[in-house]
């Protein structure tokens, strides 16, 4: 699912200066019901590509390392689940959750903060946590850190937005 973060489209958009009033806001983000956007994994926002990015002869991370390390997180997933009968961390249930989504002291403090001031639900919140546990996958960490937590966290915008219009 894609949308824009108003209808206009340029909501935060550094570049563009967005025409819609809060109220314009409002009723377009309203649209989507809260529980459906709980069941969305992912929320980011895409920004315009500026051209010196595309010109760009920078190196970059290649495609193949970031399959190589996709692959790599997947077997992770595998190896830990499949005694469960599944095969990614998005199958995670709340028992297995709490089994393998073990973090330290200072992600459970992040994740807890987070849950207070974003206002966020309990999907949500597992919806974090899955997600989390992916990320240090990708990293091929045993145990669920801040870095892990904030980047899960970064990936709910629109739960984010949903408090603050500006």
């Amino acid at each position: 699912m894609a949308m824009k973060l108003c209808p206009c489209g340029y909501h935060g958009d550094p570049e563009r200066n967005c025409q819609c009033t809060p109220q314009m806001i409002v009723r377009y983000r309203s649209k989507i019901s809260g529980p459906l956007l709980d069941r969305i994994d992912l929320h980011i926002a895409v920004p315009a590509v500026k051209y010196r990015e595309i010109s760009s002869e920078e190196e970059t991370e290649s495609s193949v390392s970031i399959l190589e390390r996709v692959v790599r997180a997947r077997i992770i997933q595998l190896d830990r689940l499949q005694s469960h009968g599944l095969y990614c961390n998005a199958q995670l249930s709340q028992k297995l959750i709490r089994k393998h989504c073990s973090r330290d002291d200072d992600a459970e403090s992040l994740l807890e903060n987070a849950f207070k001031r974003l206002g966020l639900s309990a999907r949500a919140y597992t919806r974090i946590l899955k997600v989390a546990r992916t990320i240090a996958d990708l990293e091929a960490s045993e145990i669920i850190r801040p870095v892990h937590i904030s980047e899960a966290i970064q990936y709910r915008i629109l739960d984010r937005t949903q408090h603050s219009v500006f």
